[in-house]
């Protein structure tokens, strides 16, 4: 493949995702509508740095919109799309279930059609491990996921369901992946890790829903945009997790080794635990390993070391970035 679309590449995934795919030397023309749903400063900095390299090419657009998409598909010869843009969130989805419906179904919709109508037969879809809802640890990708508790998991849902049908009715290539809490370098400032050592390192109170016993499945950026790369291989129609592989990590433990890596003490306001949380997650990546020959490198504790590191570095910038 010679030229990728990146949707959402001013993204945490999405920049990560890009960069790899220059350092291939394939061609990426990104676009991302660089919403601030979250301090955009983060957003611009991963950008400025891919329009360093002469192989990127930006558009600042909206899926949503696809006329303005449109001319995109009908003057680039694309290969293939990596689809990492998203409303984000599950909290957020509760107050603004229209603005996610709106990009991460009929979003996904406005790409599929642009492919149907230029021929372009391969699509990585990013969707979510949020969907897993009351099943069964590990998850795995043949459970039914048909009870999800936040719109955000609902229209993730609906995404799938609209990407399988025009894999059946028209053979497009389409590889979902559900992706496992991602943290590292660079992340998103409304999760939990990269808030965690904002409010550590400054002595803040940190903000804490339930007892911090719930667990997840932490998973590194460099492994997660490694599998979004590999997942571009012509696989028919398959979803696949993307998870770290190992036991999943409760918060407490991730607090306290954050405070190990800071030298300070957390400050914990305890809240009451949220209906729209999940009490564990886990995956089960032994479809990634054989079908893409995919598995994490990075464990939690040398990802965690990694985060606080970057943050250190870029603390004089950080401290006004709003979490």
């Amino acid at each position: 493949m010679k030229k990728i679309l990146v949707t959402g590449a001013a993204g945490f995934i999405g920049s990560k995702t890009s960069r790899q795919l220059l350092e291939a030397g394939i061609q990426v023309i990104g676009v991302d509508n660089m919403n601030d749903y979250y301090d955009v400063t983060l957003k611009t900095r991963r950008l400025d740095g891919l329009k360093k390299d002469k192989g990127f090419t930006f558009y600042r657009l909206d899926i949503e919109d696809m006329a303005a998409m449109d001319p995109i598909f009908r003057e680039s010869k694309i290969d293939a799309i990596i689809n990492l843009a998203a409303r984000a969130g599950v909290r957020y989805s509760i107050e603004n279930p229209h603005v996610y419906m709106s990009t991460n179904a009929q979003g996904v919709l406005n790409l599929l059609e642009l492919m149907r109508k230029y021929d372009v037969r391969k699509l990585v879809h990013a969707s979510t491990s949020s969907l897993y809802a009351g099943q069964k640890m590990p998850f795995t990708e043949d459970l039914a996921v048909n009870t999800p508790i936040s719109p955000y998991a609902a229209t993730k849902k609906a995404s799938e369901a609209i990407a399988y049908s025009y894999h059946y009715l028209f053979g497009l290539d389409i590889s979902v992946l559900r992706y496992f809490t991602v943290y590292g370098p660079a992340g998103r400032p409304d999760m939990s890790i990269f808030r965690f050592i904002k409010w550590i390192d400054e002595g803040k109170p940190l903000e804490l829903f339930g007892d911090g016993t719930q667990s997840r499945d932490f998973t590194y950026i460099d492994d997660i945009a490694a599998g979004t790369v590999k997942a571009l291989k012509e696989v028919g129609h398959e979803i696949i997790n993307l998870g770290g592989g190992k036991s999943p990590s409760t918060l407490n433990y991730v607090i306290g080794r954050l405070e190990e890596l800071l030298g300070k003490k957390a400050v914990i306001n305890y809240l009451p635990f949220l209906k729209t949380d999940l009490t564990e997650t886990g995956a089960d990546i032994t479809k990634a390993e054989r079908l893409l020959d995919w598995r994490p490198e990075t464990d939690l504790d040398d990802g965690l070391r990694k985060t606080v590191d970057w943050y250190v570095d870029n603390r004089s910038w950080l401290k006004d970035v709003k979490v």
